[in-house]
């Protein structure tokens, strides 16, 4: 199972448990309601554990149909869409997942009476709306960044160690000149869009969109394995290679990125007020940017500090080749270079 798949299946899952818990707690407010002085009595028959039942039985169908609908298709389908627009598509979907759910629970002789199908419609539709803003704003910050700044995680500024990859298209102004800047925006979201599932599948995760350059970050751990955060970048060449008649057809260019990867402690914390975010600083952002700087002195298509080439398994996967030690636009000290080439055809 790809690292896409298991993300959207840990999302369902968040989903189904919260519906849960809302269809447990659903029947007990409305128990408390008939309890009151000026409700009505409750019919004879009514039991609170076959009402609780019914309801967790409801949200948990609802759920694995009306969430997997959401994860699985109209994030992933219409991703490019407004809010408004999806929120449309989802209400619709929605009154089709009562109607499905409906149909069970008479096939198990369970009556429903009208103003409850309302009222539950009322409930479940708020519901799924919020749950569809949610995933569309998780999606927006980034994978686990949304709940992060939810509990507070990065309020106090933590020391992490990570990988980072500055990954830069090659030749951009003249792409930029070629295409026009909006033909050039359109170019980038195609780019953008093409690369992510490479990173993704390597365990890593998007920091941060600079023009036409992107930030890939790794926990170290993650990124040392397997040598992943190197193995990404060419991941992402031999994808935008099966990729490249579709790119040539609609802006008449081939996409290829040069990269530099440095690892070190950075600041983890969270910044802003109106706009918040969870960013990191450090010298070894700066200094990344300066060895993906080399590349294009070197004529190389990934540079990698000495630091991380250490700590990397690189024999029998990657033909490497020392640059030597390079004192780097405005650092004092001298760094190790190593370049690399994938040895896999």
């Amino acid at each position: 199972m790809n690292r896409r798949t298991s993300y959207k299946l840990r999302q369902l899952g968040i989903i189904t448990v919260i519906w849960l818990i809302i269809g447990f707690f659903i029947p007990l407010y409305d128990r408390l309601a008939l309890s009151t002085t000026n409700a009505v009595t409750p019919v004879p028959k009514y039991s609170i554990a076959e009402a609780v039942a019914i309801n967790m039985g409801a949200a948990l169908i609802g759920a694995l149909l009306g969430g997997s609908l959401l994860v699985f298709y109209v994030n992933v389908k219409f991703r490019d869409k407004s809010y408004g627009y999806t929120i449309l598509t989802v209400v619709l979907s929605f009154l089709g997942v009562v109607a499905i759910v409906n149909v069970v629970l008479r096939l198990f002789a369970i009556p429903s009476d009208p103003f409850r199908i309302l009222k539950n419609c009322m409930i479940w539709g708020v519901i799924v709306a919020i749950t569809q803003l949610f995933l569309q704003i998780n999606n927006k910050f980034g994978q686990g960044v949304f709940w992060n700044i939810l509990r507070g995680k990065y309020n106090t500024p933590k020391e992490e160690n990570k990988i980072f990859m500055f990954l830069d298209l090659n030749s951009s102004t003249t792409i930029a000149e070629k295409l026009g800047d909006k033909k050039y925006h359109a170019f980038l979201k195609d780019l953008f869009t093409d690369i992510t599932n490479p990173i993704l599948d390597n365990k890593g995760e998007i920091y941060q969109y600079v023009g036409d350059e992107v930030i890939v970050a790794w926990k170290h751990d993650d990124g040392i394995q397997n040598s992943k955060c190197v193995q990404c970048f060419f991941d992402i060449k031999y994808h935008l290679l099966q990729l490249n008649n579709k790119y040539m057809k609609l802006y008449g260019v081939t996409p290829i990125f040069k990269a530099g990867i440095h690892c070190g402690k950075v600041v983890a914390g969270e910044v802003g007020i109106i706009k918040r975010d969870i960013t990191y600083s450090g010298d070894v952002l700066n200094t990344t940017s300066r060895i993906q700087d080399m590349c294009k002195e070197f004529n190389q298509e990934v540079i990698v500090s000495g630091d991380l080439a250490a700590s990397l398994r690189l024999a029998g996967n990657f033909a490497t080749q020392t640059l030597g030690s390079i004192k780097l636009k405005g650092k004092q000290k001298e760094m190790l270079l190593i370049a690399l080439k994938s040895i896999i055809p």
